[in-house]
């Protein structure tokens, strides 16, 4: 579901982003929306680093 909305959403030219805790417990979760294309994420800052790992791994799976 999540999946489909962010196509949708970049379908129709719009930015999409998610605000919420997910992204910031399963850092993994992140790079999921990365590969499915989102355009921003929001995280809490104890899990910043984590996660920004995690979006620079995804990032550069898709550039291949």
């Amino acid at each position: 579901m999540i999946k489909n909305v962010i196509t949708e959403a970049r379908e129709a030219g719009a930015k999409i982003g998610l605000c919420g805790q997910a992204p910031s417990d399963h850092p993994e979760f992140a790079a999921f929306l990365v590969e499915c294309g989102i355009d921003s994420i929001s995280v809490s800052p104890d899990s910043f680093i984590a996660v920004k790992k995690q979006v620079a791994a995804a990032e550069a799976d898709r550039k291949c």
